[in-house]
């Protein structure tokens, strides 16, 4: 149960990515599904009422073969609208922004894998290669003017430093100009790895700390999606939920409520 819904909540996109094996082909290092045209007409049959707004994208008119993992329909419920669907050879999305909540979200993410697996006209040489949850989250951040390691020190609890000495007596600034660190983690129910990511970015075109959260589970850790997947959601955004509550504690919460 997610603990609240902020009003000025940092959601830059809520994603849920479906990847599943894709067969070599007779080329080298290429690989694709060879059902996936007919996949991708029935998946549109299934899902043409709930999103009918389909358009698509420019990795569309390159052979499937040639752009493996890539997606190359949208789906939108309105015309450039969220949230959305998307699907190419080996990949299905769920996508939301600014609209989100959990329980819409977990309902749509359920919904889609449903279709996607009904929709696979061949179930025995349909395998999942990796199923992940990502959120990605902004806070606006001058990186000219800010020390980024002060601020995640005193925001979001989070100490990371580099020794006074590289600075001292140097002509470098001792605030980072540019920033990206993440670090990855072992997890048990769901068996996957726990991954959160700090990097500069822009929100609506102004500077900003962009962080993700997210959470991957491949190869044998993925249960059978046509009867576990609702408890592999649960469990994964159980985490991220859980991870990002407790990081923004404090003035980040009373920022993001609203308060």
């Amino acid at each position: 149960m997610p603990r609240k819904d902020l009003k000025n909540k940092p959601l830059v996109e809520a994603l849920l990515e479906v990847r599943w094996i894709l067969p070599p082909q007779q080329m080298p290092d290429v690989a694709g599904d060879p059902h996936y045209r007919l996949l991708l007409g029935r998946f549109s049959e299934r899902v043409q009422k709930h999103y009918p707004f389909h358009e698509s994208l420019s990795t569309a008119s390159i052979p499937d073969n040639m752009v493996p993992h890539m997606v190359q329909h949208r789906f939108r419920t309105q015309g450039a609208g969220w949230p959305l669907l998307q699907i190419g050879s080996g990949i299905m999305t769920v996508n939301d922004t600014s609209g989100y909540t959990w329980r819409d979200f977990q309902a749509r993410c359920g919904e889609a894998v449903s279709w996607l697996i009904d929709a696979h006209p061949n179930q025995s040489a349909f395998k999942i290669q990796d199923v992940t949850l990502r959120y990605v989250d902004a806070v606006p951040f001058n990186f000219e003017t800010e020390n980024i390691f002060k601020f995640l020190k005193d925001n979001m609890k989070i100490t990371l430093a580099l020794p006074d000495s590289l600075f001292t007596g140097t002509n470098v600034a001792p605030k980072p100009a540019r920033f990206n660190w993440q670090a990855s983690f072992a997890h048990k129910e769901p068996d996957g790895t726990v991954t959160i990511r700090f990097a500069t970015g822009l929100k609506d075109g102004k500077p900003a700390l962009i962080w993700e959260t997210l959470v991957q589970s491949a190869g044998s850790q993925v249960s059978d999606l046509r009867t576990g997947f609702p408890k592999w959601l649960d469990g994964a955004h159980n985490i991220t939920d859980d991870w990002f509550f407790k990081l923004i504690e404090g003035e980040l919460e009373r920022r993001f409520s609203g308060e």
